[in-house]
């Protein structure tokens, strides 16, 4: 589940964010990287893109938006992930095939995913190195290599 501050989901709730709060910051970002600041974008543009470095799935990204007062489909929350991540503002992770989250730090890294508990973080220090990276077959170049540990927590066996 998404670990936002309280007293950023309670500014966001209260303030009613496309309202009352100013988009100025966010609408810059979002023609940079050549999309149009439309209403949703301009929303979660606010919830992702505020400088908060979070992991997000689009499921906890709606219910994140729901708690805070606003009307959204998930599928344009999933349709808006896409295109952030198309663009370069956020990087989409799938987990397994099966799960996708959507890291607010484009940057190349790396990370933790806790099986159990249905969260990622970043590894910290030293970042992991591939080396030498594989060759691309001929005609392609490697836009990016993801690095994804799975962590299973141990069970305390007594004896």
């Amino acid at each position: 589940m998404l670990e936002m501050p309280e007293n950023l989901r309670a500014q966001l709730r209260s303030q009613r964010l496309m309202q009352k709060q100013d988009t100025s910051r966010i609408r810059p970002i979002l023609q940079k990287a050549g999309l149009r600041p439309t209403k949703q974008r301009l929303m979660l543009g606010q919830f992702l893109l505020s400088g908060h470095h979070q992991h997000i799935s689009a499921d906890d990204l709606h219910l994140l938006v729901l708690q805070c007062g606003f009307s959204m489909s998930l599928a344009t929350v999933y349709n808006t992930l896409n295109q952030f991540a198309e663009a370069g503002l956020i990087r989409k992770i799938s987990v397994s095939g099966q799960r996708t989250f959507f890291d607010t730090n484009a940057r190349n890294h790396q990370h933790f995913y806790f099986e159990d508990e249905d969260r990622m973080i970043d590894i910290g220090g030293a970042a992991l190195m591939l080396s030498p990276a594989p060759q691309a077959p001929e005609g392609y170049t490697i836009s990016k290599i993801d690095i994804l540990v799975s962590l299973k927590k141990v069970e305390n066996k007594q004896l």
